[in-house]
């Protein structure tokens, strides 16, 4: 089993392994934000505080939505990441919105 610590949320969960982040936050009450659920809105944006090396590697939407940067600061999609191994996330800020925010000043 693998260890899930959703630290924004204080929840802790062990899942089988291969388990998608969201779909594991959604059955549990982990409380990831979401709303399509399928790499095109960015509202699942988590930052992978432990564990980064034990999850699938980035799928080409993550990669498109995310770019090069926040995936290298540890930022993923939750909707199309996998878990292998533990890992402690939270959500406390989405990158995205804070770009939109930004752009919309």
């Amino acid at each position: 089993m693998q260890n899930i610590s959703f630290k924004t949320s204080g929840k802790e969960l062990q899942v089988n392994k291969e388990s998608n982040l969201l779909r594991m936050s959604i059955r549990y009450e982990g409380e990831i934000p979401y709303k399509c659920g399928g790499g095109i809105c960015g509202t699942c944006v988590v930052k992978v505080e432990r564990g980064a090396g034990v999850l699938t590697d980035p799928s080409r939407k993550e990669i498109q939505k995310l770019g090069e940067e926040l995936l290298s600061q540890g930022y993923r999609l939750a909707c199309q990441t996998f878990v292998n191994g533990d890992i402690a996330i939270n959500w406390d800020e989405n990158p995205l919105l804070k770009k939109k925010k930004a752009v919309a000043k």
